[in-house]
């Protein structure tokens, strides 16, 4: 796989040098166990797959190229570049400039923007509408397009079902900004309803079966519709697809289930399936299935509990966290100044949507056993500096600093 030119402080000697021997061992990515840091007194039990994917590092190169060959010109970021407070606060200091935040809140006037200034489309791409202003500035968007190939992959897939008479139907987050354009490139091509969950599956399902009147599907998919989208028609032949970074075994059972439930009412045949419901594989990209996949096969260790590290909106780390919250207690922070002592942690609640103090977090018998991951927006850096917190916490700073040096100079 390719390389990327990153800058050198998001990168971390301990976690560069695990990742590189297991890479070594297990070319194939079939091995989800995780790696065990005995650390003295704390033991740190390290995912499998975590922190930057291609996608990110692409984005990041792009990026920071950018900046270096446009001195003296104004440079915009059409969104953060990615999720991960600390790399956009980066790209803020160099200079380059937010248009609008992640919900699609205008930050400036976008009439202000001249032909001569940059504008960096983010990882997550953007709508053709967003796309088509920029051209008629006389900015041309691709110039510096981050966009994830894995994320145009799936806007190729949407296309591929339109051209074959389906409707789309898109598992994501309404608001999010990947969503927000595959939702737009796929209604370029074929009437197209966004669901968030498995239980907005089960309503849109109702109005397939045509258990609920017509007319209210309007509201209760309001903004979540292409123009023009009529029920009785455009629900006979469905394809699903999805914002890459959402949870694979969710988007399978949506899927699934909606497969069920057409057949069922247009009594077609398995065999037959295809007139009914387009065949297509999961879309969510290879960093999202071995992140996840790499959580698993942690999970099946003991553990006191799990701390999760990533940005608050970040969609890909917030399922890394649902997936350990079901197993034992799980923080989900974004850097190491969450772990403000001993006793007390700062975190995400993902119930709530809010940071929250939980105090008495960290177990009181030793070795106390910490499981560790990252999502695809964290660099590896800020993973080794919360296990180098959580070392100096516990009076470990010299194990970690040893264990460094061994997984950097290994015995033969």
């Amino acid at each position: 796989m390719k390389s990327f030119n990153v800058p050198a402080h998001y990168r971390s000697p301990l976690v560069t040098a695990i990742k590189q021997q297991r890479k070594a061992g297990d070319k194939m990515k079939k091995d989800h166990e995780p790696t065990i840091l005995e650390l003295g007194s704390l033991h740190i039990i390290l995912a499998r797959h975590f922190g930057f994917c291609y996608g990110v590092e692409n984005a990041i190169e792009i990026a920071f190229r950018a900046i270096e060959e446009n001195n003296g010109k104004r440079i915009y970021l059409l969104s953060e570049m990615i999720h991960n407070p600390g790399v956009n606060a980066d790209l803020q200091a160099l200079g380059v400039q937010f248009i609008m935040d992640t919900k699609g809140n205008m930050l400036m006037d976008i009439n202000e923007l001249r032909p001569d200034d940059v504008v960096i489309i983010p990882a997550f791409g953007t709508t053709l509408e967003l796309a088509k202003v920029l051209r008629d500035k006389g900015i041309d968007p691709t110039h510096y397009e981050t966009t994830c190939p894995f994320v145009e992959k799936v806007w190729n897939r949407a296309e591929k079902i339109g051209d074959d008479g389906y409707t789309v139907v898109v598992h994501g987050k309404p608001g999010h900004e990947e969503t927000r354009a595959t939702f737009s490139h796929s209604k370029a091509h074929t009437p197209t309803v966004v669901v968030k969950d498995m239980a907005q599956t089960e309503l849109l399902a109702q109005y397939i079966t045509e258990e609920l009147p017509a007319g209210q599907f309007y509201e209760d998919f309001k903004g979540q519709f292409s123009d023009g989208f009529d029920v009785a028609k455009d629900l006979q032949r469905i394809g699903v697809v999805n914002q890459t970074t959402m949870l694979a075994s969710e988007t399978q059972a949506i899927a699934d289930y909606l497969k069920q439930e057409i057949l069922l009412h247009y009594r077609t045949p398995a065999h037959r399936s295809t007139e009914r419901f387009a065949e297509t594989r999961d879309t969510l990209c290879y960093a999202t299935n071995d992140n996840q996949s790499a959580v698993q096969g942690m999970l099946e260790q003991d553990a006191d509990m799990a701390l999760v590290i990533g940005g608050y909106n970040s969609s890909n780390t917030s399922h890394l966290a649902e997936l350990c919250e079901l197993k034992l207690p799980t923080y989900y922070i974004s850097d190491e100044h969450c772990l403000v002592s001993k006793e007390e942690i700062r975190h995400f609640d993902l119930h709530t949507h809010t940071e929250i103090t939980t105090n008495g977090y960290m177990p009181l018998h030793r070795p106390m056993r910490v499981m560790i991951t990252s999502g695809a927006s964290c660099p590896d850096a800020l993973v080794e500096r919360v296990m180098s917190r959580l070392a100096d916490l516990t009076g470990n700073a010299a194990a970690i600093a040893k264990a460094t040096e061994e997984w950097e100079n290994p015995h033969p």
